[in-house]
C-alpha cells in the first residue's frame, strides 16, 4: 500500500498528465516533485512540431521547482500510459539541482505497480555537477 504523501505525488502527476500537450505521439506524462520544504510542483510534456524541442514532464517539473527556488528534492513521481524511465536529458538536468531525489515511476490509469523508489544517482551514476569541474 503507497503512504498518503506518496498518493499526494501520484494524484498531482495524475493532473499534470491531463494537462499534456502530445498530439504527435498522444503518449500524455505527468511528473510531480516533492521539495525539501514539502511543496510540490508539477510538469507534463509540451510536445512540438521539431521534436528536438519538445520538452519531457520531469524538466519542465524541475523547472517550475527551480523557480520558486527549490533546489532540493525529497521525491519524484513520474506517470504514463506505460511505466519509462526518466530520459538521459531528464536525468542530467534534475541531477544538476538534485542527485539524491526519489524518483518513482508507474502508471496514469492505477496506483498499483509503482516502481522505486531509486536515488537519482543510482539512474545516472558518475552524472555531471558543477563542483566536479
Amino acid at each position: 500500500m503507497l503512504s498518503e504523501r506518496l498518493l499526494e505525488l501520484v494524484d498531482a502527476a495524475r493532473s499534470a498528465a491531463r494537462q499534456a500537450y502530445n498530439p504527435y505521439s498522444n503518449f500524455a506524462v505527468g511528473c510531480a516533485i516533492r521539495s525539501k520544504s514539502g511543496l510540490i510542483y508539477r510538469g507534463c510534456n509540451v510536445e512540438n512540431a521539431s521534436y528536438s524541442v519538445t520538452l519531457c514532464a520531469e524538466r519542465v517539473a524541475a523547472s517550475q521547482a527551480i523557480l520558486a527556488g527549490e533546489h532540493h528534492w525529497e521525491s519524484m513521481v513520474v506517470l504514463s500510459p506505460q511505466r519509462v524511465s526518466m530520459c538521459g536529458t531528464c536525468r542530467q538536468f534534475c541531477h544538476e539541482f538534485s542527485p539524491h531525489v526519489e524518483v518513482w515511476t508507474g502508471f496514469l490509469d492505477r496506483n498499483d505497480d509503482m516502481f522505486g523508489p531509486t536515488p537519482l544517482w543510482q539512474l545516472l551514476p558518475d552524472g555531471m555537477r558543477l563542483e566536479k569541474f
